[in-house]
């Protein structure tokens, strides 16, 4: 979709035109950490500035103050207990004042967040051109996930570069009619922020990272993660019972480490995983940890859209604890399997896997669909020409 004309004409930075990348949630604070790097290399013809809608507050500050990144903006919008419609009302007047204050050139939000749905809809209404970073993914189900398959379409709707991981998603994008010169498959950044942040703590000792013990390095090690809003129906209860089950059964072999999300609803869920002594349940760990904590592993059970990206790479498997993935792609690469939310299947599932004592999927694959590590410098130079093509500027 081609943005409207600008209600208010762009602002430049010594002659540069003004890139403003917009975050949320600490799953857009990581796919964009390579992005803002590609960019900030471009400094001589880009100035690039951060927004962060304050969504998650905390947790963006986890992942971007390792890597020396701060915003230069911050909408604050985050209430506690705030409903989606209020928080989408917050996000969409805040933005919008802010880009009729600051007139960027072009506004980058990434996947598929209220923040991503509201804050490029703020900059449409504005004229401000959109890059939606993550385009394409779908379930066609709009309960599942739950508001994301909503935002996400939302955001493909308005955008005026569509940033697609893989050539399903450039597909899907092309079969809802957005015209060819608008998409761009560029691979996840998501990739590259694991293979950038594996490099720096690889070889770190776990007591760097504040890891020491929350598990036995001597025993085998399951990580959980579980935050699906649609699930906040009793059956993230169900799910953790699975977990505590498996926990049980390996009792004598293996750890559970499961860093809890904030939301109220998952924190309330946790009943059936409370007292087990091989069971870990942390707050959120920075994503540095996070990352060298998912290295580790023997096993991966999660809800998460990220972990299926970043399994392949690490060569960890995965059950994807949903109905339904918009990541089809995972699925072929031996790493990833979708178990549904059913408490046996999970188990069993699990069960088999940890019995197989380390041996891969069958059919592993070597390579990850999602990318090759280089996705945030084809966004960048993307944008680049957009602009300073559009500006009549050298590429």
């Amino acid at each position: 979709m081609t943005c409207p004309e600008p209600h208010v004409k762009p602002e430049t930075e010594a002659g540069r035109p003004t890139v403003l990348v917009v975050a949320g949630t600490r799953p857009e604070a990581v796919k964009m950490l390579p992005v803002i790097a590609a960019l900030r290399r471009l400094s001589e013809r880009l100035a690039t500035r951060i927004l962060s809608t304050g969504q998650h507050a905390d947790l963006l500050a986890q992942v971007w103050d390792p890597f020396g990144i701060r915003p230069d903006e911050d909408l604050k919008v985050m209430r506690q207990g705030a409903s989606l419609g209020r928080l989408s009302a917050r996000v969409l007047t805040a933005a919008e004042d802010l880009l009729a204050r600051e007139r960027p050139a072009m506004v980058l939000v990434q996947g598929d967040t209220t923040t991503v749905a509201m804050v490029a809809l703020a900059a449409y209404y504005l004229g401000v051109p959109v890059g939606h970073v993550e385009a394409g993914l779908r379930t066609y189900d709009v309960r599942a996930p739950f508001p994301e398959e909503v935002n996400r379409c939302l955001a493909d709707r308005v955008a005026d570069l569509h940033f697609a991981p893989t050539k399903q998603a450039r597909d899907n994008l092309l079969a809802e009619g957005i015209r060819p010169e608008q998409v761009h498959v560029t691979g996840n950044p998501v990739v590259d922020a694991l293979q950038m942040t594996l490099d720096k703590v690889r070889d770190l000792p776990l007591a760097a990272l504040g890891l020491d013990g929350l598990w036995d390095p001597r025993r085998r090690l399951v990580v959980v993660t579980a935050h699906r809003r649609e699930s906040l129906d009793g059956t993230l209860e169900a799910i953790f019972g699975a977990v505590a089950s498996l926990a049980r059964r390996f009792a004598d072999e293996v750890d559970v480490v499961f860093p809890v999300h904030p939301n109220p609803g998952v924190r309330a869920a946790l009943g059936p995983l409370e007292g087990l002594p091989n069971v870990r349940l942390s707050d959120p760990l920075p994503y540095t940890a996070f990352v060298r904590l998912m290295s580790e592993a023997s096993l991966i059970l999660t809800d998460s859209g990220g972990i299926q990206e970043e399994g392949p790479t690490l060569r960890v498997p995965v059950l994807v604890m949903r109905r339904v993935t918009e990541r089809p792609e995972v699925l072929g690469t031996g790493w990833v399997q979708l178990v549904g939310t059913k408490p046996a299947r999970i188990e069993a599932e699990a069960a088999r896997l940890l019995e197989a004592k380390g041996e891969e999927p069958p059919g592993a694959s070597d390579e990850n669909p999602f990318g090759d590590g280089r996705s945030g410098e084809r966004i960048a130079r993307i944008v680049a020409g957009f602009l300073l093509g559009k500006a009549g500027g050298a590429q």
